[in-house]
């Protein structure tokens, strides 16, 4: 997912949200990653993502399932289904559209609204059986693992630090980083474009403030964690995200 446009946070505070309590609002943050979690479950065991499809066709059938599944209507950020040499790209970029190849790789990054609450999850698919393909694959949920470990072990881990460790943790794994960030707030904000002050709402250089903190509303921040990995040479990359503070 991309960035934030801090002008825009206020006008999406979800209703009411203001007056819950902070484990009413991580429960309903771990309810939304939940049905994340059971839409991308059902795109797998339904085939969605199959050669020959175009990459908006699987986003337009993955947006009518999860209407279908829980009736989702929105989505906070653009719905992106990349493959093959797409893959490479961050989320600003919008590559043309592509036909899904016999031996692809795959990624999706979407954000559902789910009774006003923002989900982000992010999942990659390898179709055919190229080992390092499944290796990229496979290695994402483990950087994962191993930054979310470095955030739960280290108390006062700034953006940052995180995102140094992320760089660590990816070159350790024999891969490049793809993007400009690994995360992002998540919950009552708006996550557009990084502008002035905005670098605050990111896991990336510049965020210097302590990620276990009080938003501007006096909230606690709840925190996504992405990971981009990439092999320029072979041009291809995968993709992973969900919730990491909770």
């Amino acid at each position: 997912m991309g960035s934030v446009n801090p002008a825009a946070v206020r006008a999406r505070t979800p209703a009411g949200s203001t007056g819950r309590s902070e484990a009413d609002r991580a429960a309903a943050l771990l309810a939304a990653e939940a049905k994340a979690v059971e839409l991308f479950d059902e795109v797998e065991r339904r085939g969605l993502i199959a050669a020959g499809r175009r990459d908006r066709e699987v986003s337009d059938l993955i947006r009518d399932l999860s209407g279908e599944m829980f009736g989702v209507r929105r989505f906070w950020h653009k719905r992106i289904v990349r493959s093959g040499p797409h893959t490479l790209q961050p989320y600003r970029h919008n590559p043309p559209d592509r036909v899904i190849e016999p031996d692809d790789i795959v990624f999706c990054d979407f954000g559902p609204i789910f009774e006003e609450w923002e989900a982000d999850f992010g999942r990659t698919f390898v179709l055919g059986e190229d080992p390092v393909k499944h290796r990229l694959r496979d290695d994402l949920p483990r950087v994962f693992d191993a930054g979310r470990r470095y955030f739960e072990q280290h108390p006062d881990v700034t953006g940052e630090q995180l995102f140094e460790e992320v760089l660590r943790l990816t070159e350790q794994a024999g891969w490049e980083y793809g993007g400009p960030h690994a995360g992002h707030l998540v919950g009552e904000f708006p996550h557009e474009r990084i502008n002035g002050d905005a670098y605050e709402f990111y896991i990336t250089r510049g965020s210097t403030q302590p990620m276990r903190r009080a938003d501007r509303a006096g909230r606690r921040c709840h925190w996504i964690l992405e990971i981009h990995l990439v092999d320029r040479g072979r041009g291809i990359g995968g993709f992973y995200e969900q919730l990491l503070s909770l």
